[in-house]
């Protein structure tokens, strides 16, 4: 069954599933760039493909995203399935993101939207102004001219995707995860996460601690620094010149308070009660 690892785009969502699949999909816990492959993106080209489904067509995207969930809980039977999403939980043409009947839980990873601004700008090779109107708008990413192989995705604002998660949190099934107390205490909230999924999974495990020592050790951003220097990160996105856009960048550098006043009056404006809900401001 499946377990949402949801988020809004460069809010730490990589960070989570370097964790995860050290310590889930590695015998000791050591973590490397191919690890990720055992969490994948959703939606993405591949297992539409597959079932026969028309992906040049967005509607028959959408409409298909819980029959693919469906295939993908019936191929994996009584295992765990952990998939990445930045999708929003709504409705879209009149057809969910997800089900009950298909989700075990969702961990949300939420991050300072300030943070935010500059992170997606260096990632996405645009403004901090662009990348401010995404955050404050309704929007999409994906499709077929996405060099990152995903399906459209239906993201929405900053807020919205915010907000749409905690449906899962009236059925016990959400966990929020705030990217600043990932950074700050990485053990205490990798065992947080943990302990959520032998709730939700109802199975008791000791925690590994030699494992999760090294997953601790090999996924500090530090870290992640040095393996993208020495081998590139794969979704690292290309930029104008041939080259690829650093994806581990700022780390603890991005403080969010350097960024030019009027954007961060106008994301404050636009955002203050979440963020006021999430203690940034």
């Amino acid at each position: 069954m499946i377990i949402w690892l949801a988020s809004y785009p460069k809010s730490g969502n990589t960070l989570v599933r370097s964790m995860l699949s050290s310590y889930f999909f590695s015998k000791d816990g050591i973590f490397n760039f191919d690890l990720l492959n055992n969490i994948k993106k959703f939606p993405d080209f591949g297992v539409f493909k597959t079932l026969g489904i028309d992906i040049t067509n967005e509607n028959e995207v959408v409409k298909n995203y819980i029959n693919v969930q469906k295939e993908i809980n019936k191929r994996d039977g009584n295992s765990i399935r952990f998939l990445k999403t930045h999708a929003a939980l709504n409705d879209i043409n009149g057809y969910r993101f997800t089900d009950l009947k298909n989700t075990l839980g969702a961990i949300y990873i939420v991050r300072d939207p300030r943070k935010i601004i500059l992170s997606y700008a260096n990632h996405s090779q645009i403004t901090l102004s662009e990348s401010l109107k995404r955050l404050i708008e309704l929007r999409t990413i994906g499709g077929l001219n996405d060099n990152q192989n995903q399906s459209v995705t239906h993201v929405g604002s900053w807020s919205t995707n915010y907000h749409s998660w905690k449906e899962f949190n009236k059925v016990g099934k959400y966990l929020l995860i705030k990217y600043e107390d990932l950074i700050s205490k990485p053990e205490d909230n990798l065992k947080l996460i943990l302990e959520f999924i032998s709730k939700i999974t109802n199975t008791k495990f000791e925690v590994d601690k030699k494992k999760l020592k090294n997953v601790l050790s090999t996924t500090s951003f530090e870290y992640l620094q040095k393996l993208e220097k020495e081998n590139n990160f794969p979704e690292a996105i290309k930029t104008k010149d041939g080259n690829y856009a650093t994806f581990f960048k700022y780390g603890k550098k991005n403080t969010g308070k350097n960024l030019p006043e009027e954007i961060t009056k106008e994301l404050e404006d636009n955002l203050s009660s979440e963020m006021k809900e999430l203690g940034y401001l």
